[in-house]
């Protein structure tokens, strides 16, 4: 009876051993998003679970209006460097809300402030013995009367792209797959990705809604998609638990 119980608990304590946790730290373009029953808003990273094998845990701790200084400042990385363990992950894409000026509590210059962030987070989820993985900003819908789609997130892709060279980290360029993404819908049927209801078209929006950051179920559905591709084709370990999908 003892051995019996010493295998199943050794079975259990080995299953549990095997389990990859991937925290998503981010803003409102990656943060679930509440009532999806009849919310039409998503982030992408709330659409991650749908493509990795059931050992893989995603556990999106991203949050609507965060920077990396108001995301360290409010204790939120500090509670996820606890819990890390060696051979989780850590998706990191900030930029939409460092670049708030007016917002000192959010704003964080891209060369020097935000770049020693994203810089913090790499080596402290290295320290656990986990692996980062940094994303560019997705774009914004921000198309000119020419039609031309024109970048609202200044240097912090850059800076982004910097770390990621400078401290040999995976990086998901999302900026640019994002602009090839719109740009292929084109200025109107891209409204489609984001949220666009006009007055009394959706009941969660009976104001109606014109907004060109955030996600709906068809633009988060394709963000997500292409993280994950990249994720398989960067041979990064953790694409080797992407299940099977059709685009």
């Amino acid at each position: 009876m003892k051995v019996k119980l010493f295998v199943i608990l050794l079975i259990l304590s080995t299953g549990c051993a095997r389990q990859i946790t991937v925290y998503s730290i981010g803003d409102s373009t990656m943060a679930n998003k509440p009532k999806p029953e009849v919310n039409p808003e998503r982030g992408w990273g709330q659409m991650l679970q749908n493509y990795f094998t059931e050992d893989v845990i995603i556990d999106n701790r991203a949050v609507n209006g965060r920077s990396t200084r108001s995301f360290i400042v409010e204790k939120r990385w500090d509670s996820i460097y606890n819990s890390l363990k060696k051979g989780d992950y850590v998706f990191i894409q900030f930029g939409h809300n460092d670049g708030k000026e007016s917002d000192p509590l959010r704003y964080t210059n891209p060369h020097t402030i935000y770049r020693h962030n994203l810089m913090r987070f790499v080596n402290e989820t290295r320290k656990k013995g986990a692996h980062p993985i940094l994303f560019t900003s997705i774009t914004r819908r921000h198309f000119n009367e020419q039609g031309a789609l024109i970048d609202t997130h200044k240097d912090y892709p850059l800076e982004t792209r910097l770390v990621a060279q400078e401290l040999k980290v995976p990086l998901i360029d999302l900026q640019y797959y994002t602009e090839l993404l719109e740009e292929s819908y084109g200025v109107e049927k891209s409204k489609e990705l984001h949220l666009h209801f006009e007055l009394g078209e959706h009941p969660y929006y009976p104001e109606g809604k014109h907004d060109n950051t955030h996600l709906s179920v068809k633009g988060a559905t394709a963000i997500a998609e292409i993280a994950v591709e990249q994720i398989k084709k960067s041979k990064i370990r953790l694409g080797k638990k992407v299940k099977s999908y059709e685009l």
